[in-house]
């Protein structure tokens, strides 16, 4: 039934996608919200949960765009479930713009395919991670995809490699600049904390134990696929595929050092992992197993879900 839903774009699937996004933003903050229930309050809370919904459509947007999967919903369903299977990613706000602002540099970098407007998307890119680096310092790292974007591009043009730092420079100094008037001395606006931790003992629970397991087991499952499946993409793409199982291995290299782990680092993780499971379930060619795979990924998040009521209860 999941397969014929979002087996074909339509716009229902985004409307389920919403809704499942719904559920996993209401469910983060069921017990753990101590603030008092006002306008503001809820209005901010809107603001984020359409942040995670705009990244949701970015999301599909750049996959579309570079034929990244084929003519299915497949990454906006596997996204919604990942938020809903750690609904923590949701909580925090500076990660949620964080993971906003990498998927619009992430589009940029990826449109550099075309080799048109070749400066002002590595600019573009670069000011966007920047951006993003502001809220949650380690995103900086996703800066390394531009790098790669001009290596796999044979861009021999020295300015080209000059640019992306130009566009690191022009946010430090609009930083700089912001810091002064607002705060009257330099740093206070930008997020230089390069603080890291290898505690991983909050992760000792059930739903985050489970959870892992089935983030690492089906991805890792689906990157070798993934890695396979490059040589048989045209070769104006393959560039791409290798941006996007870079972005996975970065997102992950971010989620292993993060200073708190508190399950919201895993956001970065999930546009990326989506791209590469989609892919492995377009490989399935039996309809039952295709089936069970998407099935067992909507069914634990909603497992969880009631052990934790009991166990709360």
């Amino acid at each position: 039934m999941i397969t014929s839903i979002f087996s074909k774009s339509k716009p229902i699937n985004f409307i389920i996608v919403f809704f499942v996004m719904l559920l996993a933003f209401l469910v983060a903050r069921t017990g753990v919200t101590k603030e008092p229930i006002t306008v503001l309050f809820i209005i901010e809370q809107l603001i984020l949960l359409f942040i995670c919904y705009f990244s949701m459509l970015l999301l599909n947007f750049i996959v579309s765009k570079n034929s990244l999967t084929k003519l299915n919903n497949y990454e906006i369903l596997l996204f919604s479930l990942f938020l809903l299977l750690i609904p923590s990613t949701t909580l925090n706000a500076n990660i949620l713009f964080s993971n906003f602002f990498i998927l619009l540099g992430l589009r940029r970098i990826m449109s550099l395919r075309s080799q048109r407007s070749e400066k002002k998307k590595l600019f573009d890119a670069a000011f966007w991670i920047a951006i993003a680096s502001l809220f949650y310092f380690w995103a900086i790292l996703f800066f390394v995809l531009i790098l790669l974007a001009l290596l796999l591009y044979t861009d021999n043009n020295i300015r080209h490699w000059i640019i992306p730092f130009i566009g690191i420079a022009t946010v430090f100094v609009i930083s700089v600049g912001c810091s002064i008037v607002l705060h009257s001395n330099y740093f206070d606006v930008l997020n230089i904390s390069p603080v890291f931790s290898y505690d991983f003992s909050s992760y000792n629970s059930i739903r985050f134990i489970v959870a892992i397991t089935l983030l690492l087991s089906f991805g890792s499952w689906s990157s070798v696929f993934y890695l396979q499946n490059i040589k048989k993409q045209k070769k104006a793409y393959r560039a791409s595929f290798k941006i996007i199982i870079l972005a996975g291995v970065i997102a992950f290299f971010i989620v292993f050092q993060a200073p708190d782990k508190n399950g919201s680092e895993f956001l970065f993780l999930f546009a990326p992992l989506s791209i590469i499971v989609t892919n492995y379930i377009e490989t399935i060619k039996e309809k039952w197993f295709k089936e069970t795979f998407l099935s067992v990924l909507a069914v634990a998040p909603i497992v969880l879900l009631v052990l934790q009521f009991f166990t709360k209860s």
